[in-house]
């Protein structure tokens, strides 16, 4: 078996601990942050009182009263900034580390040594394990990638990234992932309005994400997707492979059973196929 590869990624890492940090974050998390057991981790959002997105970040739980949240790279002042506004008469401190994240792709066995808390990465056709910490390392690992290797991972699993698939104009059940980062029996939380009244309807969202690929020339981010006349998405992310390339964009409601489209741009186009997230 091929020792792993460690991709070093753009994260940054917030502590909330003290006494209040679990009733706190109860309230300002969709997720059901009681219910994390020691060491389990959880996607969440982190949303605006409208119920749009502050961020799109990992909690996990090192002890009692002691978490950690993980965001996307420059995403990290948001939510400290956003997470102290209501800490008013709350017994529980949110600070900002200095830390690292990497992702080692491939198994991890539980005795290899590692520099880091250790958080298994849970997406399909994903085999990978995150480790968070001061200087996160791996030291058998056959070497160390970058960011753009990373892209075609993330892309290519449909994992979405703050800046591109997700801001603050962001309804969270256009992004797939309400699934995995909201619960909806827990009792309130900041937000929650919007969410429960859109994953009541049918229709659902008005546009949700997708995963794109094609083979022949790649599209720009920002390049529309279209039918005929007809404009019926956007490319929010593109990452260029040896067969052509991936990208995550939104495709809109009206258009939700389609499954080929044409990426245009201004001096070019091509067809792709649209998968759901």
């Amino acid at each position: 078996m091929s020792p792993p590869v460690l991709f070093r990624r753009s994260r940054d890492v917030i502590a909330v601990w003290g006494p209040d940090a679990e009733s706190y974050l109860q309230g300002q998390l969709s997720q059901d942050v009681a219910a994390l057991a020691d060491g389990n981790s959880a996607w969440s959002f982190v949303l605006q009182p409208t119920g749009k997105v502050d961020a799109w970040l990992r909690i996990t739980r090192r002890g009692e009263g002691d978490y950690l949240l993980d965001v996307d790279g420059g995403f990290g002042g948001v939510v400290e900034s956003r997470l102290r506004r209501f800490l008013l008469r709350t017994d529980c401190a949110v600070e900002s580390l200095d830390w690292e994240v990497a992702t080692v792709l491939g198994t991890v066995d539980a005795e290899t040594p590692v520099d880091g808390i250790a958080v298994v990465v849970d997406w399909e056709g994903i085999t990978a394990v995150d480790l968070l910490g001061p200087a996160a390392s791996l030291p058998d690992a056959a070497g160390e990638s970058g960011t753009e290797a990373w892209e075609v991972e993330r892309i290519g699993a449909g994992i979405p990234a703050m800046g591109s698939e997700v801001d603050a104009d962001t309804i969270p059940n256009a992004t797939g992932q309400v699934g995995r980062s909201v619960s909806f029996t827990k009792g309130c939380y900041t937000g929650q309005e919007l969410v429960a009244r859109i994953d009541s309807r049918t229709a659902g969202a008005p546009t949700r994400l997708v995963r794109v690929s094609g083979t022949g020339p790649v599209p720009p981010t920002g390049a529309d997707l279209g039918v005929k006349d007809d404009v019926v998405g956007t490319l929010t992310s593109v990452v260029a492979t040896q067969d052509g390339f991936l990208a995550l964009g939104y495709r809109k409601r009206s258009a939700i059973d389609l499954d080929v489209a044409e990426a245009r741009w201004e001096d070019g186009a091509t067809e792709v196929r649209l998968e759901t997230t």
